[in-house]
């Protein structure tokens, strides 16, 4: 009894010690979720309800399904998506190849250069990505790529490869080196060490890299804005600004369900490699 009493301050000032920490929790939880919940009910409200009952007013129907079928078929979404599929998919595949064995060569091979080679990559990372739209526009436009898919799958792959590398390596570098020194004592060609020993090792850390690009390509507007000269073309988020009509009038139902069917794709493929995007944060900090 006198055990118990003379815990029970203590226990009681450990909980209102948490209490702040708690709150802080809550505020950031309803911050992140709120705008989601907005989002989704938004998709299910009819025009009148947008223009007449207040903002944070819930749907009267929960389902009015109208707005989905009207961005997917009215609104060509299917076609934005596709056209969105086709430019990100072959420029994440190209930047992850690429950009993998570009670090494995810059960190674990011995090589005359390979330092200024590195530090080129690095340099590319503090170019914005406006300054060479110009110039990669006239350069599409005179080799005949443009009317295609192309230029964003070209610039998608050079502007993702400097990050990539330089991340790649970075992971390499944690690497025990005796690992390759071994493989290679063993009779292993470089081919057969990069494929059999240096990507198996590094894997987790090639789906962090990978969707951290994928994120910034499928949400990409300026790039996909400035290179695709037709409607048949557009991607995702360029087709969204086509939910706007003249003079500015929006038709937010379709809106809203266009963006809920964008942000539950991209949420689903996160929560998906979830666990493997998180053991390939930590990898850089453990050895073996």
């Amino acid at each position: 009894m006198t055990t118990s009493t003379a815990h029970h301050p203590g226990r009681v000032r450990r909980a209102l010690a948490k209490v702040p920490m708690w709150i802080i929790l809550g505020i950031l939880l309803v911050v992140v979720v709120y705008p989601l919940f907005w989002m989704l009910t938004g998709s299910l409200k009819t025009q009148d309800e947008f223009l007449n009952n207040p903002t944070w007013a819930l749907p009267e129907d929960w389902t009015n399904f109208s707005n989905y079928v009207e961005a997917w078929t009215v609104g060509n979404l299917d076609v934005y998506i596709r056209n969105s599929i086709v430019a990100v998919f072959p420029s994440l595949f190209l930047t992850i190849v690429l950009g993998v064995a570009a670090g494995f060569a810059l960190e674990v091979m011995v090589w005359k250069g390979r330092g200024p080679v590195l530090l080129a990559f690095l340099v590319g990372i503090m170019i914005p990505g406006q300054m060479i739209l110009l110039p990669l526009f006239t350069m599409y436009f005179r080799t005949g790529l443009t009317g295609t898919l192309w230029p964003l799958i070209i610039t998608y792959t050079a502007i993702g490869l400097p990050l990539t590398v330089f991340m790649m390596a970075t992971y390499f570098r944690s690497v025990p080196r005796e690992i390759f020194e071994a493989a290679t004592l063993d009779g292993a060609s470089i081919y057969r060490t990069f494929f059999s020993i240096g990507f198996p090792l590094v894997r987790n850390a090639v789906f962090t890299v990978a969707l951290v690009q994928f994120f910034f390509i499928w949400n990409d507007l300026l790039i996909a804005l400035t290179f695709t000269t037709s409607d048949d073309l557009r991607t995702i988020q360029v087709g969204l600004l086509n939910f706007t009509g003249q003079f500015g009038q929006i038709q937010y139902g379709p809106t809203f369900a266009a963006i809920s069917i964008n942000v539950i794709g991209t949420l689903a493929i996160y929560l998906f490699l979830n666990q493997r995007v998180m053991k390939g944060l930590t990898a850089g900090s453990v050895k073996g």
